[in-house]
């Protein structure tokens, strides 16, 4: 979830002492973070109990925040995989492809993280939670005027 919270800052420059280059330059290495942080997430997952993650990947788990976070993971996976084909789609195609699927990544990790009752206390979760969207929204408006 930090991750999710840094990513909107730095494609929005929001971030005071970072140039605009530096920051979407970061923003793409925090990226790829983001990506590995899932995928040793899962894969933790699958090393305790691969039954469960089978059931979440097939949309099968009677947890509903299963299938949040299985959504929320081919998003970013999605999102990650649009950047190989960014020179060859136009640039507001480009631009709305990779938004709408940060925004699914972001709502389904929220939904993820809110469902789940692990090792995050409730308010800090709720805070975290609640900064990531609203953090994001204020990107997506930044980046689009």
């Amino acid at each position: 979830m930090s991750l999710l919270l840094l990513q909107p800052l730095l494609v929005g420059v929001l971030l005071p002492g970072l140039s605009d280059q530096l920051s979407r330059r970061l923003h793409l290495w925090v990226g790829g973070g983001l990506v590995a942080a899932v995928v040793i997430h899962v894969a933790g997952l699958w090393a305790t109990s691969p039954p469960d993650v089978v059931d979440a990947l097939l949309f099968a788990s009677p947890t509903p925040f299963s299938a949040w976070g299985v959504m929320a993971m081919w998003a970013v996976f999605a999102a990650a995989l649009v950047i190989i084909f960014r020179r060859r789609l136009r640039p507001r195609l480009w631009r709305l492809v990779h938004t709408i699927l940060a925004l699914i990544t972001v709502v389904g990790s929220v939904v993820h993280a809110m469902l789940i009752e692990g090792t995050m206390e409730t308010v800090s979760k709720t805070a975290l939670c609640l900064l990531v969207l609203i953090v994001t929204i204020l990107a997506i408006a930044r980046v689009r005027s």
